[in-house]
């Protein structure tokens, strides 16, 4: 390391006399649309008795509410830094008996990376409001059988009397309040002793899977009194698996017979035939089971049947979602948990399961029936809006352990998949003309992980890194993209960055999660098309990445090779002078200068991200989180730290720590408040509490933008990016609820001012700035110096044009003059 970046000067602004001041100022959120949902939807319920109530959940994305419409509202947008674990449902009910009541078993990994134990929320508004009823276990909304269940379920004779499932050996638990208060059920024999994968030293597939299901047979009792028959599903692979008990909980019997081969996914009652019906899977999923079977269960004369719909060579997938019609006993739907070719399968029985016809079958392979009309007009990403009859494209869906027939319309269905909701409301014609409709009805429901975020000077206003569907250009923000990234497809992308000096220039990363080797792609129309980096080496993936003001040069924190850079698409090769965990950043205005950040230290290239040179000191910093730059100033940079947010105007040689601030992780700058202004900076921070922040002065001062009912969940999983174009309006990716979008009230866009122009000549560009007129007069009389990272000058600036002492006005741009330390 070089002599001179240990001499490095650190600059507390704590130690300037001027304090930052922290408001809050009102914001406007809406979900940027991607309108299908995106991710894993494990449990989908009707409430028995208010027509056309239903709910969701999702594994990392919290609860909706199912409208009119078949669009949904989401219920759990309040959850902050302090609650972020409410996204992950591991189990939800609604009461038969007072259906504005409402019971979710949140928390999401029982393993380490959820520190918190979970909670049974409670809403007696519909969810419009929850109180936490604390249980003294984890909650694994995010774990491996999640898509099991119901876990909760509300006794439908005496609904202050409900039953949880819990995991990780735990065991089941009753309250008689309500879900106020909680006991173990000592009497209840088995804990579940099915683990995915024991080896897994993470914790994450080596944790006991637990109990399944919990099925209240209503007929047993009558209104008023404890349910006497209950029925509890067990994830226990080899040994009973199913238990019932006949007086409302206090001894438990094996249920005699049953198959102990597979794992029992779903416990599904028919009130009017007395039988329960049972889907099995050899797997807990939602991504395994390659054997399975459905068996009916008949009370009365305790016997089973193994009505599982094929066999042989025909099953090669477990199953998982069970529905059946409660207006037409006999009628049952399920559907394969993971038919992963040609596509996904449900089954539908009119007569208990002795016949049953697919939604699909062969007609002489390659060619497919399929038993539908389809429209994806709300998500048109999903693929080809018509009936797609191609082996191989999962149309249908994966991961289907949600399936149900609204229990109060015969024609109302819904299934979950790996990427959205589907559904229909014409079923009853699979009966008769099987040409039913299917429809994406995901609409309201954003379950995304967003990884990268980039608003471009020019060209469409976001570009998007997403989990698990790859990622978008959002031409329009209120309606889904047409299509997703390809050439190539990846089913997530790590990062994303556009060229400062040509915006629609943009590079984005894969996961390795592709039918390609390379994991990189570059596009020069702002998304619209691409086509891999070639000089990517295979097998590479991950990591973050920038890219040069001109795009000519591509700098890469891959995954597990350290970081590499490519120039005018050559191989990529190491950069040894860089550690290979650093933060990494593109200077917007000069194409030879790039950034890098690691532990306490800051790093900076002038040679196209060749090598590294350590500069100054991040104080005490231990893990640099994001480094973001002044589009128009070379070597004005940012760095977010696990130890605050810090400034330099110097290319790093220098930093100044941001006064009030403990603890920075996404970052980002936008717009100005003014034309000439310094641009607005945004921070999710920690500046006297954990939030979302706005400061229009470089830092100094500071205004909180979310409110109680946006927390937006782990504040240190999202990212944010800044509208450069529009002032106040900021991009929020969160881990699991999407993108959201916020405007602040009552703020007019900033004076429409002519923009610079760049032109690109022989390799040679050149910014020409629009004529400027610059003050540079004394302080006008009675003008008091301008304060710590003021402004003290710019086009049309008529304030002070000096500094407090210790700070000098130091030029940025035409624009915009600030006052740095000196």
């Amino acid at each position: 390391m070089p002599k001179f970046a240990l001499l490095a000067v650190l600059t507390a602004a704590a130690l300037s006399p001027f304090a930052y001041a922290v408001s809050s100022q009102t914001y406007t959120w809406k979900n940027v649309k991607i309108g299908g949902g995106g991710g894993f939807v494990p449990g989908i319920v009707f409430n028995p008795t208010e027509k056309g109530l239903a709910y969701a959940r999702t594994d990392i994305g919290g609860a909706y509410k199912l409208n009119a419409d078949n669009s949904w509202t989401p219920l759990l947008d309040f959850a902050d830094d302090a609650r972020w674990n409410y996204w992950g449902v591991d189990a939800l009910a609604t009461d038969p008996v007072q259906p504005a009541l409402i019971h979710q078993a949140t928390g999401m990994y029982t393993n380490s990376w959820d520190p918190n134990n979970g909670q049974i929320l409670i809403s007696t508004d519909y969810g419009k409001t929850f109180t936490p009823s604390r249980l003294p276990f984890k909650v694994g909304g995010n774990m491996p059988g999640r898509g099991m269940g119901e876990r909760l379920a509300v006794d439908p004779n005496s609904n202050g009397i409900l039953f949880f499932g819990a995991r990780s050996g735990k065991g089941l638990w009753k309250s008689t309040n309500f879900g106020v208060t909680w006991t173990q059920v000592t009497s209840f024999p088995s804990t579940g002793t099915y683990i995915p994968d024991a080896s897994d030293s993470s914790g994450y597939n080596s944790d006991k899977v637990g109990i399944a299901w919990v099925t209240f047979d209503k007929t047993s009792g009558s209104s008023g009194s404890a349910t006497p028959r209950i029925f509890v599903g067990v994830a226990n692979k080899g040994s009973t698996n199913i238990y019932v008990t006949t007086n409302g909980g206090t001894t438990w019997t094996a249920v005699a017979g049953q198959n102990t081969t597979y794992l029992p996914h779903k416990g599904v009652l028919s009130p009017a035939e007395k039988a329960l019906y049972v889907s099995y899977s050899d797997g807990a999923g939602p991504y395994d089971g390659t054997l399975g079977a459905v068996y009916r269960y008949d009370i009365a004369a305790s016997t089973w049947k193994d009505i599982t719909p094929v066999s042989g060579s025909d099953l090669y997938f477990g199953f998982g979602g069970v529905a059946v019609d409660i207006q037409k006993p006999g009628t049952i739907m399920v559907a394969a948990l993971n038919s992963w070719w040609p596509d996904g399968q449900i089954y539908r029985s009119t007569n208990s399961g002795a016949t049953w016809t697919p939604f699909w079958d062969w007609n002489g392979y390659p060619n497919m029936n399929k038993y539908y009309s389809y429209t994806n007009s709300l998500a048109p990403w999903l693929g080809p809006n018509y009936v797609d009859v191609t082996p191989g494209n999962k149309q249908i869906g994966w991961m289907m352990e949600a399936l149900v027939i609204n229990p109060l319309d015969s024609n109302h269905w819904l299934y979950g998949t790996g990427a959205t909701i589907q559904g229909g409301r014409d079923l009853l014609k699979w009966d008769t003309t099987r040409n039913v409709s299917l429809n994406a009805w995901a609409d309201g429901i954003e379950e995304t992980a967003i990884q990268g975020l980039i608003s471009p000077p020019s060209g469409p206003s976001l570009l998007s890194a997403v989990g698990d569907i790859g990622g978008f250009t959002h031409t329009s923000l209120t309606a889904a993209p047409k299509a997703g990234f390809t050439n190539p497809t990846w089913a997530t992308a790590a990062d994303i960055d556009f060229a400062g000096l040509n915006p629609a220039t943009v590079v984005r990363i894969g996961t390795g999660d592709s039918t390609s080797g390379k994991q990189v792609a570059l596009s020069y129309d702002s998304g619209a098309s691409w086509s891999p980096h070639y000089g990517a080496a295979d097998n590479v993936s991950g990591g973050k990445v920038a890219i040069s003001a001109d795009g000519a040069t591509v700098l890469w924190r891959t995954g597990s090779n350290g970081v590499q850079v490519s120039s005018n698409s050559a191989a990529f090769t190491t950069v040894p002078s860089l550690p290979s965990s650093a933060v990494i950043a593109s200077d917007k205005k000069t194409a030879t200068v790039f950034y890098g950040a690691s532990g306490s230290s800051f790093y900076l290239s002038t040679d196209s991200g060749k090598t590294f040179a350590a500069k100054g000191s991040l104080g005490s910093s231990t893990s640099p989180v994001k480094i973001i730059v002044n589009p128009g100033v070379t070597g004005d940079v940012w760095v977010s730290t696990d130890k605050g947010l810090f400034h330099s105007t110097n290319s790093g040689t220098s930093f100044s720590a941001t006064s009030g601030v403990t603890q920075a992780w996404a970052i980002a700058l936008g717009a100005p408040a003014k034309a000439g202004g310094y641009p607005a900076l945004f921070a999710a921070a920690n500046i006297d509490g954990i939030g979302y922040f706005r400061s229009d002065d470089a830092g100094v001062n500071w205004v909180k933008i979310n409110d109680a009912a946006h927390g937006f969940g782990s504040a240190s999983a999202n990212v944010l990016t800044a509208d450069p174009r529009i002032y106040g309006r900021v991009y929020i990716g969160t881990n699991g609820r999407g993108i959201f979008y916020g405007d602040a009230s009552g703020i007019a866009p900033p004076p429409t001012t002519t923009a610079a122009t760049t032109t690109t000549t022989s390799g040679t560009t050149t910014t020409t700035m629009p004529p400027t007129t610059t003050t540079t007069s004394a302080n006008p009389t009675g003008t008091a110096p301008a304060g710590a990272y003021g402004q003290c000058g710019g086009t049309g600036w008529t304030g002070p044009t000096t500094c407090v002492s210790g700070y000098t006005c130091t030029y940025s741009n035409p624009y915009y003059s600030q006052c740095v330390p000196s």
